[in-house]
């Protein structure tokens, strides 16, 4: 059994036990969530496709941290004119682990 979930603006297949890395959300740590938008649900060979989203599927996720990625540098030049800018982002994340998908 898998979801197609939809958060931050992302989509992402999860089954039930996954462990998740998604866009920042505010959640304390441990705490539990629930998506709502579900877009495609699979249970056992029959597949339901939501227009855009299933009305009566969720799915139900434990919080497990906060942190942020590896650092990205973003390095801007123009060659013969002595502009340079060198630039770093660390993206926030969230760790989540997918107990229950709610069909």
């Amino acid at each position: 059994m898998y979801a197609v979930i939809e958060t931050g603006g992302k989509q992402y297949k999860v089954s039930e036990g996954d462990v998740v890395f998604i866009e920042k959300l505010v959640a304390e740590e441990g705490s539990a969530v629930t998506f709502d938008k579900v877009l495609v649900v699979s249970n056992e060979g029959t597949v339901s496709f939501g227009s855009p989203v299933i009305s009566n599927a969720s799915v139900s996720a434990k919080v497990l941290g906060h942190g942020k990625e590896k650092k990205v540098i973003i390095f801007k030049y123009k060659p013969k004119k002595g502009y340079r800018k060198k630039q770093g982002h660390r993206q926030p994340y969230t760790k989540v682990q997918i107990e229950k998908i709610n069909a």
